[in-house]
């Protein structure tokens, strides 16, 4: 059965975002990613998602790489293609909430070094977390794209995102996007989705849909039967598992009908090779699943954070604690009132998570970022947040942060160069916003880079 409107459905290639940092605890460096690009550049995706995500705070923390050089050596590399970021509204690419100033800034930057598509997402379903960043992406000439976190919980249903998706396109967004991080978007919802999104808006609608249940390739099928626009893909030898479906798989199954991909299969096959070997450099990062894991669709726990928290869990040789952590996953969502896990939320309920079976002890401590999330200093909680967490967490609430100014910013970043004998980057806008993101991290990348 073909689209509704007999159209061409485009394709987002994830590989070089999504798809490593599922797989690879996002440890793909651009030397691996360069002698692919001319052929990714020749297969004609809608758009390649290349940056954005945790694949900022990977480049300066782990790989010693600038990640707006990144961006910039993409972009040169893939030139007929639209290069695609995921930025979490406030939050950028960051774990906390920035000023306007520090946004519009970042937008501008990413906009000038070769972002084409902003998918801008907020991990509460936040409105007013994403707003100002969807007006900056068009001030700036660039694809906006709102997207919501899909979740399900006794506090969301099918009206919950009608209601969002009237509001990113009443702000002036080019597109709507569906982020399934967890895989549990089940095929029949996806179709009613989709047609209800349809129905309701007049733009685009884009979907992404995570393989760890094993559902997300007859999700794909039954969105494009519902007239989807748009879904991500990742390329066969990266793709399934913590990731996604595969591209060639997709394509395949429409091949020769009305709704054609309008791939060559042939050009995909040479690039799945190229990281089928690729892939087998970053082996110590892969996570433990084989195959799917089918209890994620009660405990919703997405591919990123899953072989991030492996990852993490290898480095202090608790590996054993993995099930029982996610098991306390779910209740702690559940505590906090089903807030969607992904960044940065899903970091601040694995590490209560990690925190109350480690200790043994049921909120016994919390960690400053739950404070903050249950106090309300992330936006508002889609649910109610259990009584004796606000209560906690309001006896010694963490100190408040008052909204720097750039120039004040620019002004520590100086002396902190002066003082480690690093020439000046407060006048390096790039620099400066690294700084601001991630400043005991850009400390370090800076005194590690050949200046």
């Amino acid at each position: 059965m073909p689209n509704k409107k007999n159209q061409k459905v485009g394709i987002t290639e994830v590989v070089l975002r999504d798809g490593h940092q599922s797989l690879l605890a996002t440890r793909l460096t651009l030397a691996d990613m360069l002698p692919i690009a001319k052929k990714l550049d020749q297969v004609g995706y809608w758009s390649i998602e290349s940056w954005g995500g945790a694949t900022f705070d990977s480049c300066i923390r782990y790989l010693n790489e600038d990640p707006w050089e990144r961006l910039r050596a993409l972009k040169k590399a893939m030139p007929n293609t639209q290069q695609q970021m995921l930025l979490r509204g406030q939050n950028l690419v960051g774990y906390k909430h920035y000023s306007d100033e520090t946004v519009s800034l970042f937008i501008q930057k990413a906009a000038e070094n070769g972002i084409d598509v902003f998918r801008v997402f907020d991990a509460l379903n936040d409105f007013n977390n994403i707003e100002f960043a969807l007006k900056q992406v068009k001030e700036n000439g660039k694809h906006a794209q709102g997207a919501m976190a899909y979740t399900t919980s006794p506090v969301h249903n099918l009206e919950t995102w009608l209601d969002y998706a009237k509001k990113v396109e009443d702000s002036g967004a080019d597109s709507f996007a569906i982020k399934d991080m967890a895989g549990i978007l089940k095929p029949y919802d996806a179709f009613e989705l989709v047609t209800a999104l349809k129905d309701k808006l007049s733009i685009p609608i884009h979907m992404q849909c995570h393989a760890t249940t094993g559902m997300s390739t007859a999700s794909n099928l039954k969105a494009i039967e519902a007239g989807i626009d748009n879904i991500d893909t990742s390329i066969s030898s990266m793709s399934m598992t913590y990731g996604h479906s595969a591209t060639e798989t997709l394509v395949s199954m429409f091949s020769d009908r009305e709704a054609d991909l309008g791939l060559d299969i042939n050009l995909l096959g040479e690039i799945s090779d190229y990281f089928r070997v690729i892939r087998e450099k970053y082996s110590e990062f892969e996570g433990s699943l084989k195959g799917v894991d089918s209890t994620m669709l009660i405990k919703q726990v997405p591919g990123g954070m899953l072989s991030n928290l492996e990852s993490q869990l290898k480095t202090i040789n608790q590996q054993d604690k993995l099930e029982k952590i996610k098991d306390e996953i779910a209740k702690v969502r559940e505590d906090f009132g089903y807030p969607p896990l992904v960044t940065p939320v899903s970091q601040i309920i694995g590490a209560q998570s990690l925190l109350n079976v480690t200790e043994n002890s049921k909120y016994g401590s919390l960690t400053s970022e739950t404070k903050k999330l249950v106090l309300g200093a992330y936006g508002k909680l889609p649910g109610k947040v259990k009584d004796e967490i606000v209560k906690k967490a309001s006896e010694d609430p963490p100190e408040q942060e008052n909204e720097r100014k750039l120039e004040e910013i620019a002004e520590e970043l100086k002396t902190i160069c002066s003082k480690n004998n690093l020439p000046d980057l407060s006048d390096n806008t790039e620099s400066l916003l690294t700084y601001t993101l991630f400043s005991n991290t850009a400390v370090n990348f800076f005194k590690e880079r050949n200046f």
